[in-house]
């Protein structure tokens, strides 16, 4: 091939794409527990970290559009994990709260990070700077 910047190997989308398939896949039986997909396991994060979020403001954080983030928070909802309910400041917000059964979950959730980077093989260093340089390239994008 003449062109070497069109070889698979030499691509940066390619490894980043074959490891985040690899990813979701090696958490879904850790998340199996919570009874949740590894989408939800995100929304649950951010609602950890948080007492209270507005829809568009949990799809921004998350990179995700309301067409995927309502049906998803339905369904959460429909499992006990969030209630959605108009804002009191601004009835054209929703905001998301925890349940206490969502709340619960935090605690079974607290050794799935530990549990997937063992199965990385990173030191701790790696996946600090692995991260590091994700997220920066999340920013310029």
């Amino acid at each position: 091939m003449a062109n070497d910047i069109l070889k698979l190997d030499n691509q940066l989308c390619f490894p980043l794409y074959a490891a985040t398939r690899e990813m979701t896949k090696r958490y879904r039986p850790l998340l199996e527990e919570l009874n949740v997909t590894y989408p939800q396991y995100l929304v649950l994060l951010v609602l950890w970290e948080t007492d209270r979020i507005s829809v568009k403001a949990l799809g921004a954080r998350l990179f995700l559009d309301s067409g995927t983030l309502t049906p998803m928070l339905k369904r959460m909802e429909e499992h006990g994990f969030l209630q959605r309910a108009r804002s009191k400041e601004d009835e054209r917000v929703v905001e998301v709260v925890l349940t206490e059964q969502g709340k619960q979950a935090e605690e079974q959730a607290a050794q799935i990070p530990l549990k997937f980077i063992e199965q990385t093989n990173l030191n701790e260093d790696e996946a600090i700077q692995l991260k590091r340089i994700l997220s920066k390239m999340l920013e310029q994008l």
